[in-house]
């Protein structure tokens, strides 16, 4: 349901924009090119040492990132890719677009990340990746996963495309995976509208992802297309300078976000069995990308939706968190269905994703609670929900 929002609606996501972004932007529509400028390259040298890494490449999408990605690592028809079926943005789309079959493996139902024990289970001799993502801002088992990786002999690739600076073992989200990938879309606290980058330390991987996101002119008199055809994926000028702009207060953007956190962690208590947000092992940090809360084992999936439907009535955008990918009918026709992955289905029906971004205030997280409160006892259940 996508009705006409007016300004009394509380957005699920909001971009967080200042002057600093509209005097950058400006400069780039003052520059002669639009795209495949000096705006990009310093966007991706930027963001590759905040996060880290020796090399950014920058993109269009994180979901034309990871196809990049798995076109770099020769990933195609015949390959199998172990894929988590849970999380916001469904980057394992990218796995069917090169034509390879996507795995899918069991998460932790505490993190909803990738469960390492039963992703080696999956692992198979048609493998040659991990995909795993950091899920709703919360970090993967990065070690395990490293290991796991090690010892099979495929490649990992980290999906970032929900976490901007959470923090594992002492490092950012995004410097785990032989390749990373992020998105700066909405809901992500680093907005540009559509965007992505992807990260590696490896020089030859970074060249070969440059190489295939090109869009040279000299194509255009080509007579014959090379092995390795390239994919018009580069991100506009505008864009990376929206970026730039944003990274720079990064640090800003976060800090108002985990006071907006705060507002619901303390109007939160008042929910029966209300249990504080959980952190694995080894993680330092967690920005979330949404405020998510997990509905009780008495609620169902049609309860979300009445409640989704209740809070919209009041004005609140509220979403269900995501649609596991095996329940998705493209994947159905694949041999996936409903029952192979009980925690998926179990988390996947209850997860409530709610407004959170920097333009809300403590009044408005209140009232957010408080018809949360009012909506989960109207469907009958009682008000037992669990971030």
């Amino acid at each position: 349901m996508n009705p006409e929002r007016d300004e009394d609606w509380i957005a699920l996501s909001e971009p967080d924009i200042d002057e600093v972004e509209s005097e950058v932007v400006r400069a780039a529509l003052r520059a002669p090119r639009l795209s495949e400028g000096p705006f990009a390259e310093r966007f991706e040298a930027a963001f590759a040492e905040w996060a880290g890494r020796a090399h950014a490449v920058s993109v269009a999408s994180g979901m034309l990132g990871a196809l990049l990605a798995l076109r770099a690592l020769g990933i195609g028809p015949g390959d199998e890719v172990i894929v988590s079926a849970y999380g916001w943005h469904q980057i394992a789309h990218a796995v069917a677009w090169v034509g390879a079959t996507p795995v899918c493996a069991e998460i932790n139902y505490w993190t909803g990340c990738m469960n390492p024990a039963r992703a080696a289970q999956r692992i198979g001799p048609r493998t040659r990746a991990i995909m795993a993502g950091n899920v709703n801002g919360h970090p993967a088992e990065w070690q395990a996963l490293r290991e796991l990786a090690d010892a099979t002999g495929v490649a990992l690739i980290e999906d970032s495309t929900e976490a901007i600076g959470s923090r594992y073992a002492g490092r950012r989200t995004g410097s785990f995976g032989d390749l990373a990938v992020f998105d700066f879309s909405q809901p992500s606290a680093l907005c540009v509208g559509e965007g992505g980058m992807v990260l590696t330390d490896d020089a030859d991987m970074a060249a070969e992802l440059r190489m295939l996101r090109r869009r040279d002119r000299g194509d255009r008199q080509s007579i014959s297309a090379g092995s390795r055809v390239p994919l018009q994926a580069a991100m506009s000028e505008l864009a990376a300078a929206l970026g730039l702009a944003q990274l720079a207060r990064i640090d800003d953007i976060l800090a108002r976000r985990k006071q907006v956190e705060s507002w619901y962690l303390e109007q939160m208590r008042t929910f029966e069995g209300i249990k504080p947000p959980y952190l694995g092992q080894d993680v330092d940090e967690v920005h979330w990308m949404l405020y998510v809360v997990h509905l009780g084992a008495r609620f169902t999936a049609s309860g979300r939706r009445q409640i989704i439907d209740d809070l919209a009535a009041d004005h609140i955008e509220a979403a269900a968190y995501c649609l596991p990918l095996h329940q998705q009918f493209h994947y159905q026709q694949l041999g996936m269905a409903r029952g192979q992955l009980a925690l998926t289905e179990r988390i996947g029906d209850r997860s409530l994703a709610l407004p959170l971004h920097a333009g809300l205030d403590e009044d408005q997280v209140r009232f957010i609670v408080k018809t949360l409160k009012d909506a989960s006892v109207n469907v009958g259940a009682g008000a037992a929900i669990y971030l």
